[in-house]
């Protein structure tokens, strides 16, 4: 089996790679865009909290049993702090559905570090999906914490 595609230099080439294996349903890619880290976190819609390599490939394995996950970066925000970069992105995700396509809209955050290998994920964590789409500039209506 041939190695995976890593991703290029940038916080950026990790993220087109994540969401690249994600639509294609490529378990090796995807999970080359993570950091060897012990300590990696994935959050899933509604879902537990997943640590380590091991948690995060069965969960992607489990999503990829029913196909690619066709999640698109929509609009992306960034921070970058020079070894850290955190991305809040609103992913486009299609749906089939018994009433035929359908969007989500899903709210995440994704986390890189610059390591030894490059920029590698350290953190992904998504909110549950919604049918409209996220608007920047509209009012905060509930404070939670």
């Amino acid at each position: 089996m041939p190695k995976p595609k890593l991703p290029p230099g940038t916080p950026d080439d990790t993220e087109a790679a994540f969401y690249d294996a994600l639509q294609h349903a490529d378990i090796e890619r995807l999970m080359a865009c993570w950091a060897d880290e012990d300590e990696i976190v994935c959050v899933h819609p509604g879902g537990p909290r997943l640590m380590g390599h091991d948690a995060i490939r069965a969960a992607f394995d489990a999503m990829f049993a029913n196909g690619a996950v066709l999640a698109v970066p929509e609009t992306v925000r960034r921070i970058d702090t020079g070894a850290c970069s955190v991305h809040s992105v609103v992913e486009r995700v299609s749906v089939l559905t018994d009433d035929g396509p359908q969007v989500a809209w899903v709210l995440a955050t994704n986390v890189y570090a610059k390591t030894a290998r490059g920029w590698r994920m350290l953190a992904h964590h998504a909110s549950p999906g919604s049918r409209v789409e996220p608007n920047d500039h509209a009012p905060a209506r509930q404070v939670l914490h």
